[in-house]
């Protein structure tokens, strides 16, 4: 009778992670498990250990190596190892997966994985072609599992801060943005992710795979979604280097968005180390000025007028965000960057590749998706 009364009264407590299907024990322990323990899976796998109240009960990885320097990682919680992902999501004792693969299996896992009741952390891209995409939509609107896509500058407080004031129209109405992601160097053709990187099947190209987090945050600043786009790029320099490479290495893309904000995105992997204006930013432009989701700062249009700091810079994490999935779990609200987010961006991408590809002016409605 205690324990019913205890677990009927505590509505944020056990009770609440119960409608969620969190496994209940004495910690109410968010069980957890890997699929995909690479790079980016085992820099994620270190930060998943950190959380309270969690526990990494399993991992999954095609790669013996890999698998083995994420057990040692995560030692102390003793995890079952896994090949076949199909046969860790038959466990009954798992209530959270992340999907840490390469970017054309994503949709495959994650709906199998919200089939088996878990919730589910999926890196970005969700999906990189809108076919896919719909099916990932369709089988999470049939879901009540939390579903948190890796887009983690949603978690940014400096990011989240100045948005905010965009949005609050410090700078006034939003007309224009302007952003970038240049490189001085290509990925490393012999790394642990060239196999697939380089192959714009699998990755989705630069643009999805990698500009994904720009584009993300352009949506959220200018509140919309994109309604054309068009433009030029390929392989300019790194021509089949790695030998079969199909993924671009420049582009330049225009988009227009619903609410009539035009902008600016480019790419590259050969900005020389030291050339000025490298590396990534994004402008916002507005009717009073602009914001700077780099320095964080707004600038007046006025003559003399001094820039206003709108955050104060610090160093970036994942672990906000991580935390942010983990407790839409045991309280039933909101991921810091829900399906929703993560589907637009993706489809954001997608729709900014097929108008390079094909030479012409695509349109939201010509990916047939419904975010």
């Amino acid at each position: 009778m205690e324990r019913r009364t205890f677990l009927k009264q505590s509505a944020g407590g056990l009770g609440a992670l119960a409608v969620r299907g969190l496994a209940q024990t004495s910690q109410a322990e968010v069980r957890t498990a890997m699929i995909g323990t690479g790079n980016r899976g085992g820099s994620v796998l270190k930060e998943v250990l950190q959380q309270p109240g969690v526990k990494v009960v399993a991992l999954c990885d095609l790669k013996a190596d890999r698998l083995d320097a994420a057990a040692s990682s995560a030692a102390r919680d003793k995890p079952d190892t896994f090949k076949d992902y199909r046969k860790l999501l038959e466990r009954k004792d798992i209530d959270a997966v992340f999907i840490d693969t390469p970017c054309d299996l994503h949709v495959e896992m994650a709906i199998a994985a919200l089939a088996a009741g878990k919730h589910v952390y999926c890196e970005k891209p969700v999906g990189i072609t809108p076919e896919s995409i719909a099916r990932l939509l369709k089988a999470a609107r049939g879901s009540d599992r939390v579903f948190c896509v890796g887009q983690q500058m949603r978690s940014f407080k400096s990011v989240r801060e100045s948005i905010q004031k965009v949005h609050e129209g410090i700078a006034g109405e939003v007309i224009m943005v302007k952003a970038q992601r240049h490189a001085s160097w290509d990925l490393n053709h012999d790394g642990s992710s060239a196999e697939w990187f380089f192959n714009a099947k699998r990755s989705g190209d630069v643009i999805v795979e990698m500009a994904v987090h720009n584009l993300d945050l352009c949506n959220w600043a200018i509140g919309s979604r994109p309604e054309r786009a068009a433009g030029f790029g390929g392989t300019l320099l790194w021509k089949n280097d790695p030998p079969g490479r199909t993924n671009m290495d420049g582009y330049a893309l225009s988009y227009e968005y619903a609410n009539g904000v035009k902008m600016s995105f480019t790419q590259t992997f050969f900005h020389p180390s030291g050339l000025p204006n490298g590396g990534q930013f994004t402008n916002i432009y507005g009717t009073k000025g602009a914001v700077s989701l780099d320095t964080f700062r707004f600038y007046p249009l006025e003559k003399g007028a001094q820039p206003v700091q709108l955050s104060q810079p610090e160093k970036e994490r994942d672990e906000p965000h991580l935390a942010g999935f983990f407790n839409a779990i045991r309280t039933g609200g909101k991921p810091p960057a829900d399906l929703t987010v993560g589907a637009t961006a993706a489809l954001t991408a997608i729709m900014g590749r097929e108008a390079i590809y094909t030479g012409k002016i695509v349109r939201w409605k010509d990916l047939g998706v419904e975010v």
